[in-house]
């Protein structure tokens, strides 16, 4: 006789196979409605119970080479990079060298009076009132090719007027997570790159992660593309130093499955931090999370960046992931993630 563990578990595991039997054709059916008329090409995964029921690609890594989107398939990640940089801003807090209600000029002594009352916590929480550089007329369609160091970065925006007082309203300010990053080289010494790769790329085994750079050959990376009047071209070029710490990381379906699993454990940050990540502040939004009930409550957030469309979701009472991650700028990323969170739940 078996064992009743051991019985538990194959139930366990016949249920989870059960579950990916049935659920990956409705899960095609989804996706090639969206790839059919070249609003989808990208890798997709979900997950449940420690387990993957679904990874596969669709459509081109890179068309003009024929070559397929894979679960390997390396993506930009575009904001979701907001979340690892949430996170080391964290660990830094839980070893003691500094805390989210210090303000910002304490490290940043260059910073305008008006930045006086901005406080780390509010850079997390896009609340601290910093005009986003990206919105700036003309930025994105005219300045993207140039290299910038990071205090060039800082300068682009530092002389503006704030939007509004910090931590009266919620703005979504891509110069805020710039702030972040400059704050995790000067406390840790080291790149922003290097903080990440060895502190929690690098733990976590997240091997096909990083900091996507234009000149390095980087295996299995996918190119970017945008639609224009129904047809592919290839996406403006776009030098990652401007995105940075706010949106330059590429990554897989697998290494954001490992960030998942890390997430529920110690490994990266303590469970204080965590709770303290996912405690939304104003707009339902938290450290580089997006923190919704609807109605299971889900942690998420999406990425828009030259080329490339993405999306995260994380159901922890659920035990569940969604990850969706397209090589098409106007991919429906977060569209196609709440449909695959419906067949996951509701077999829909």
């Amino acid at each position: 006789m078996i064992p009743i563990t051991r019985r538990l578990w194959l139930l366990a595991v016949c249920s989870v196979l059960g579950c990916a039997q049935e659920i990956a054709p409705k899960v095609d059916e989804c996706v090639a409605a969206y790839t059919r008329d070249h609003r989808f090409m990208g890798s997709v995964l979900i997950a449940r119970s420690g387990r993957v029921l679904v990874e596969k690609g669709y459509g081109m890594a890179d068309l003009e080479l024929d070559v397929p989107n894979t679960p390997q398939t390396k993506f930009r990640l575009g904001s979701i990079t907001k979340q690892f940089t949430a996170a080391a801003i964290l660990q830094l807090e839980e070893q003691g060298k500094l805390s989210v209600n210090d303000p910002i000029s304490k490290y940043f002594v260059e910073s305008p009076a008006a930045w006086k009352d901005i406080t780390i916590h509010h850079l997390l929480t896009h609340t601290s009132g910093i005009p986003n550089y990206t919105d700036f007329p003309g930025f994105m369609a005219n300045e993207t090719r140039k290299p910038l160091t990071v205090p060039l970065l800082i300068g682009l925006f530092e002389s503006k007027p704030l939007d509004f007082e910090p931590g009266a309203k919620w703005k979504y300010s891509n110069s805020a997570y710039e702030l972040l990053g400059y704050v995790i080289e000067k406390l840790s010494g080291v790149s922003y790159e290097d903080y990440l790769k060895q502190h929690i790329f690098d733990p976590l085994e997240m091997r096909s992660t990083g900091y996507d750079h234009a000149a390095p050959v980087i295996r299995n990376r996918a190119s970017g593309y945008a639609v224009k009047n129904g047809q592919f071209e290839n996406a403006p070029f776009l030098d990652m130093s401007i995105p940075y710490s706010a949106g330059a990381l590429y990554s897989t379906v697998d290494d954001l499955y490992r960030w998942d699993r890390a997430l529920y454990t110690e490994k990266v940050l303590g469970r204080k931090a965590i709770e303290k990540m996912y405690t939304p502040f104003k707009n339902n939004y938290a450290y580089g999370w997006d923190v919704r009930e609807t109605p299971r409550r889900q942690y998420a957030h999406g990425g828009g960046i030259f080329g490339f469309s993405t999306f995260i979701i994380r159901y922890p009472a659920d035990d569940a992931l969604i990850v969706v991650l397209s090589n098409i700028q106007e991919a429906p990323a977060g569209k196609i993630a709440a449909d695959l969170s419906a067949i996951l739940f509701d077999g829909k």
